[in-house]
């Protein structure tokens, strides 16, 4: 395995994503990490004839903030080959096309929440007496992985509808379409998807020590980003990316 010490470490953000992970590969066991208060849990799958291994651990708080944390640490601590983030996002492409449970492994992520605060008549992006002024920053994914993805979506084997685009990325939760349009869909029309970890997971990664691992972002549709934002696909959504990222793992990538 090169210098690399396991497969893949996966981070979640809430429970729900951790418990999809952990029931879709078995027999997990807690791993100490010594002066780390963290929980991570290990287990090995089957390929072929190799058993590989993979860490699975979840942020104590949602956001970019323990996102980025969580991400360093479990790349030093673990010497992962792959960095996946799994679990839920809201879908802001064309809604004809994205059902709940539809995956989403974006290409680029950028961040939505970067920029100055200024009066509504200095800037074309407006909420009432305030105007906002964007600068986004962005990172892509590894365009080896991205092909392997993107074959993925002709694959008999995949059981999977996988959308490919542009994330978008910010400390807050957003369930407003007035939002969506002037501060993501203005800048990036193409954005298929809106989060709040996933730019910290790539910048962790692309700024970790050797050996550097790959990340890669698997987040399925829970809601739209709307005033009909509820927890009611949550679960479903979970499922559907760990089992993505499942098929990846013992199908697809790279070991």
């Amino acid at each position: 395995m090169d210098d690399y010490e396991c497969s893949a470490v996966i981070l979640t953000a809430v429970e729900i994503e951790t418990r999809s992970v952990k029931h879709l590969f078995k027999e997990w066991h807690k791993v100490h990490v010594r002066g780390d208060q963290q929980d991570y849990f290990e287990t090995y799958f089957q390929r072929g004839d190799e058993e590989y291994k993979i860490v699975c651990c979840q942020q104590k708080v949602m956001g970019m903030t323990a996102a980025t944390m969580l991400a360093a640490k479990a790349t030093a601590a673990f010497h992962p080959r792959y960095l996946i983030m799994s679990g839920i996002a809201a879908g802001i492409g064309e809604e004809a096309a994205q059902l709940y449970g539809d995956v989403i492994v974006p290409d680029m992520i950028w961040d939505y929440s970067t920029g100055k605060y200024v009066g509504s008549d200095e800037s074309e992006i407006r909420f009432g007496d305030l105007g906002f002024l964007p600068r986004p920053v962005m990172i892509h994914v590894d365009d080896e992985i991205m092909d392997i993805v993107r074959k993925t979506k002709d694959d008999p084997d995949n059981e999977f509808h996988v959308h490919i685009g542009p994330m978008a990325c910010g400390s807050y939760v957003v369930a407003n379409t007035e939002l969506v349009d002037k501060r993501i869909k203005a800048l990036f029309p193409k954005t298929v998807g809106l989060d709040m970890e996933s730019y910290s997971v790539l910048y962790a990664a692309e700024n970790a020590k050797e050996p550097r691992p790959k990340a890669l972002i698997v987040k399925s549709v829970c809601d739209y980003a709307d005033s009909s934002k509820s927890d009611q696909y949550q679960r479903f959504a979970a499922y559907t990316s760990s089992g993505y990222v499942k098929y990846l793992l013992e199908k697809c990538l790279p070991l």
